[in-house]
C-alpha cells in the first residue's frame, strides 16, 4: 500500500515511534525493506538516495520501488532522500514518489530557504509530502569523510532551535531533519547525542523530526530521541555493511572448502537479502518504541 510521508508520520506520532527509512540501492535492499514491513507488521520508508545514482540509476529503480509499494500488504512510502537538485526531485515526483527531501544543509541558510520553499510547492502539487534539513551533520550524505568521526570531528552545525521555528514557517515542509549529534557513515566511538537541543526544537515547531545518521545509535539513545520526538530515523551504513558481511562469508566458506567450486553471485545476493531482511526486521521494531504491531 502507497502511503504519504506526512500520513505515516502522523502514524508514527500518534503511536509515539518512529518510521524506519531504508535506503535501497538494490533490489535485495529494495525487497528486505517491503518484506522486513510485512513480517513485523509496521510501517516503513523505502528510500532511494540521490547520492547512490550512480550505485543505482533512479529511472532503473524508482519504478520498481513503486510498483512493489503498491501491491505490498504493508503501508510504504517511497521517499526520495538527500536531494539536492530539483530537477532530480520533479523526476521522482513524476515516477510516483510519495515523500522527498530538499537537501540545501550545506548552502547558506538563506538558499536552503528558498530552494525549500520551492521544493514544497513542488512537492505538494504532486500531493508529496517534503522533508527539509537544518543545521548540518558535516557532510553529505554518503561522504566518505563522514565516517568513523564524531559529529564534532565531521564539522556538524547542530540545528537552531529559534531558526527552526522560522524556517518550518516560511518554507511550509512537512517533516524536518534536525542536527543533534549523529553522522553518516561507520561510527569509530560511541555517538553523542544532544537531547537538549531536540527538546527545544519540538518546543518551537510542531512537525515530526527527523534523525538522520541512525546506524550505529543504542537502542536506549534510540528510545530517548522516539520520545523527544523523532518520527522517522535513516538506517543504512550498518545494514550494508551486515550484508556484505553475509556475502563475504560465503566467498570465504567456498574458498575454504579447497572444492575448486566457483563462487555464483546469486549465492551472495540471496545472502544478503536474508542478512538484511533480519537487520531490518529487528530495526522496525526498536523503532516501533512499544508500539503494537499496524497490520
Amino acid at each position: 500500500m502507497l502511503v504519504n510521508l506526512r500520513d505515516i508520520c502522523a502514524i508514527a506520532e500518534q503511536n509515539n515511534m518512529a518510521i524506519a527509512s531504508f535506503n535501497a540501492p538494490s533490489m535485495e535492499a529494495l525487497r528486505a525493506t517491503i518484506d522486513a514491513a510485512e513480517k513485523t507488521g509496521y510501517p516503513v520508508i523505502l528510500s532511494h538516495a540521490e547520492a547512490h545514482e550512480g550505485v543505482m540509476p533512479l529511472d532503473a529503480m524508482g519504478p520498481a520501488m513503486v510498483a512493489l509499494a503498491e501491491r505490498s500488504s504493508a503501508m510504504v512510502c517511497v521517499h526520495l532522500d538527500h536531494c539536492e537538485h530539483l530537477s532530480y526531485m520533479r523526476r521522482a515526483l513524476e515516477m510516483g514518489f510519495t515523500g522527498a527531501m530538499y537537501d540545501g544543509s550545506m548552502e547558506p541558510y538563506e538558499v536552503n530557504l528558498e530552494n525549500s520553499a520551492r521544493a514544497a510547492a513542488m512537492c505538494h502539487s504532486f500531493d508529496c509530502g517534503l522533508e527539509c534539513e537544518l543545521g548540518s551533520m558535516g557532510s553529505r550524505e554518503g561522504g566518505e569523510s563522514a565516517e568513523g568521526g564524531t559529529a564534532e570531528e565531521a564539522g556538524a552545525v547542530y540545528t537552531d532551535p529559534d531558526q527552526a521555528r522560522a524556517f518550518v514557517k516560511e518554507t511550509g515542509l512537512d517533516i524536518l531533519a534536525c542536527s543533534f549529534g549523529t553522522v553518516h557513515g561507520l561510527y569509530k566511538g560511541e555517538p553523542h547525542l544532544q537531547f537538549d537541543v531536540l527538546t527545544k526544537i519540538r518546543s518551537r515547531v510542531k512537525v515530526p523530526l527527523v534523525m538522520h545518521g541512525g546506524s550505529g545509535v543504542s537502542d536506549e539513545d534510540y528510545a530517548m530521541a522516539i520520545d523527544a520526538g523523532i518520527r522517522k530515523i535513516n538506517y543504512y551504513t550498518y545494514g550494508a555493511k551486515y550484508a556484505g558481511d553475509a556475502a563475504v562469508s560465503i566467498v570465504g566458506g567456498v574458498r575454504a572448502s579447497a572444492s575448486g567450486k566457483p563462487v555464483y553471485w546469486h549465492d551472495l545476493t540471496v545472502a544478503a537479502y536474508e542478512r538484511l531482511v533480519e537487520d531490518f526486521s529487528s530495526v522496525i521494531k526498536v523503532f516501533a518504541n512499544g508500539a503494537a504491531p499496524l497490520a
